[in-house]
């Protein structure tokens, strides 16, 4: 094993061999690999759903249930750096830290409903977003977009790659690059199988896991002797308050909402995460995906219970980091962890080691696998029906036939996963880390933000607006993040680009200006789209299997003609998620954290003890959600599988329609 050098002289050895790295990495990563194979087979053989077909390989027939939804959505914000970042952000700025990180994803998970029913409501038979754009501004919209949702898709791919591969080779010993170009193998062979359907079923499975592990800290926690109760945790971050205050904390405590950087940081994030949710096809696949009744609950009990996690495990354990710190169970005893440590995201591994040896490390090294495996997966579907349906089908082959369209989804999905490997390798030789990407990250995937929440939701906003608004906003953002940079630091590199002011003053930049240019630029020649035009373009593949030629042309017919229909039937759903969009946000931003912020209120030791409980019982309820639910919701295709396992005549393949039972 490789110690890890710091940079006091000293070494961090890993707690776990090389060969356990490899065996998770490459043997377990196989292992499911194999397992989701197997179950796109027993699903195709028992209630016939068959990945060959197009419609099935991206959009699961449009009929995943409300449960498998919800998992989804939970999994795909359930990325390692999530876990890893709300961690550090904790250590390093208290109780405000795991909370603004939650805050800053939850309320745009919910928002999402919000254009996901939307686009169930005017193009039901769409594949992606860029599809959307093409149809309402044409070739030069489209091609915009296809840039800025494709920058979107990397740069998350390589904050959890760069996060992932240094957690598991400080765990393991496993070299950083082995680790880079190894997690995504598996990735790419399932859903090189299995399609979405197989990147629903891993989320659920991994995300029921990574939970379970979650629930599993919250009690090891107040195992350990030094911390014993959610008292002795209060006195030991009380103490190290006084030890190593914090700077532009109330009274320098951990234990306030008065910080200055971590509301700066949260900033920073509710805008990146809104550039994040919004320009990730993967998404709208999801949304895509899901059976129209599905998608507004789905959505919103997701980004609800996704809340408990940072908040809950980036308290927690980063108390624990700062409690046991100074103890002969912390890995870097008697030294603390350096800033490259803390910036590697090495908190929430270190801590684990302290509270439970080399189980806790074990536990890590399999939550960190989990969770940037099942997310890699989204994002690999995401780009590969990029590359399919927007690149290749749009100006390669227009009549591509299903068969044609299945193969180059396969070649997307290796192609993404390689050179996603070798983005993050070329990242990690430029002494990038997950904590510059993560303050950084956002000025690249801001500005796209308002041009497509006004794409779907805005008939006014005209196709100029529309092509040059996100550009002159990502040149803004870039050139605000630079110069700012420049201006504080007196330099342009890692270093002075990766501090919070830059980052902050470029990514609401980049975020806030396109929606001004675009409101500018429509004012001088407004739009008037008519919604009910985007069905006038055939997009969804039929199954030659189970219908003729006429009863595909008559589906697609009917779609077309029932937008007045669908209009009144999915209003209400989307009413509901307006509601609970601005519900959610205006809980996790103002009504909760704001008073506690303007106060200057340090938490006493029954409300720390009240947090810390309210923070646990909603993780558990989590995990509930994230496990359970998707059994009840899909326990009449449960059945169906049951009793297809048990008949030996062959089903009829699944059509695109909405016969398929919506559940698992």
């Amino acid at each position: 094993m490789l110690p890890l050098e710091r940079r006091d002289g000293g070494s961090v050895e890993p707690p776990l061999p090389q060969a356990v790295g490899y065996a998770v990495v490459v043997g377990i990563g196989f292992l499911i690999a194999f397992v989701m194979v197997f179950v796109t087979y027993i699903l195709k053989r028992t209630v016939g759903e068959d990945n060959k077909t197009t419609e099935m390989f991206m959009t699961a027939n449009r009929s995943v249930g409300t449960g498998l939804t919800s998992s989804a959505v939970i999994s795909s914000w359930l990325w390692s750096t999530a876990m890893l970042g709300s961690t550090l952000v904790g250590y390093n700025f208290g109780v405000a830290g795991p909370f603004w990180f939650a805050a800053g994803c939850s309320p745009m998970i919910v928002f999402f409903a919000v254009l996901g029913i939307a686009c169930k409501m005017r193009i039901p038979e769409a594949h992606t977003l860029l599809e959307i754009v093409r149809i309402r501004y044409g070739k030069v919209g489209h091609i915009v977009w296809i840039a800025l949702c494709l920058i979107n898709n990397i740069i998350a791919v390589a904050n959890m790659l760069l996060g992932a591969s240094a957690a598991i080779s400080a765990l393991t010993g496993m070299h950083v690059i082995a680790a880079t170009f190894l997690l995504p193998v598996g990735v790419i062979l399932y859903t090189f199988v299995g399609g979405i359907k197989a990147t629903f079923l891993t989320d659920y499975f991994h995300t029921f896991v990574i939970t379970i592990i979650i629930c599993f800290f919250t009690i090891q926690t107040f195992l350990v002797p030094e911390i014993g109760s959610p008292a002795g945790l209060y006195e030991l971050i009380v103490e190290a308050g006084r030890t190593y205050p914090v700077a532009g904390n109330q009274d320098g405590s951990y234990l306030t909402m008065t910080s200055k950087n971590a509301i700066l940081f949260g900033i920073i994030h509710v805008l990146a995460n809104f550039g994040l949710v919004i320009m990730d096809t993967g998404f709208f696949a999801k949304a895509f995906s899901a059976a129209p009744e599905a998608v507004v609950p789905g959505y919103i009990v997701g980004g609800i219970a996704y809340f408990a996690i940072p908040w809950c495990l980036g308290t927690l354990m980063s108390f624990a980091a700062l409690g046991l710190e100074g103890t002969a169970r912390f890995p870097t005893f008697p030294s603390r962890m350096s800033t490259t440590e803390v910036s590697n995201g090495l908190v929430l591994p270190y801590a684990a080691v302290a509270i439970a040896g080399r189980g806790g490390a074990a536990a890590v090294l399999l939550i960190i696998f989990m969770a940037v495996t099942s997310t890699i997966s989204a994002q690999v579907i995401a780009v590969s029906s990029i590359i399919t349906f927007d690149i290749y089908r749009q100006y390669f082959n227009r009549e591509a036939t299903d068969r044609d369209v299945i193969r180059w989804s396969h070649i997307g999905v290796v192609i993404f996963g390689l050179f996603s490997a070798a983005f993050s390798t070329a990242l990690y030789y430029g002494k990038v880390d997950l904590g510059w990407t993560l303050y950084m990250l956002g000025v690249l995937t801001c500005p796209g933000i308002f041009p497509t929440v006004f794409t779907i939701l805005w008939k006014r906003q005209s196709k100029a607006a529309a092509v040059v608004s996100p550009l002159l906003g990502m040149a803004t953002g870039i050139a605000v993040w630079i110069g700012s940079a420049h201006a504080l630091y007196g330099e342009v590199s890692v270093a002075s680009t990766g501090q919070t002011l830059p980052c902050v003053y470029g990514t609401t930049a980049s975020a806030l200006s396109p929606g001004l240019y675009s409101v500018v630029i429509t004012l001088f020649n407004p739009s008037n789209y008519k919604w009910e035009e985007f069905r006038s373009e055939r997009l969804a593949f039929d199954q030659p299997a189970t219908t003729t030629a006429s009863e595909k042309f008559a589906s697609h017919t009917e779609l077309a003609s029932t937008y007045q229909e669908d209009k009144v039937r999915l209003k209400h759903w989307g009413t509901i998620a307006g509601a609970w969009a601005l519900a959610t946000f205006i809980g996790h931003w103002v009504l909760w954290p704001l008073p506690m912020y303007g106060s200057g209120y340090i938490f006493g030791q029954g409300f720390f003890e009240a947090w810390i409980i309210l923070s646990i019982v909603w993780v558990w309820g989590t995990m509930f959600v994230a496990g359970f639910f998707p059994i009840i919701d899909g326990w009449k295709q449960l059945k169906a599988v049951y009793k297809g396992l048990r008949s030996s005549e062959k089903p009829e393949a699944t059509s695109s329609g909405t016969d398929t039972p919506s559940g698992a």
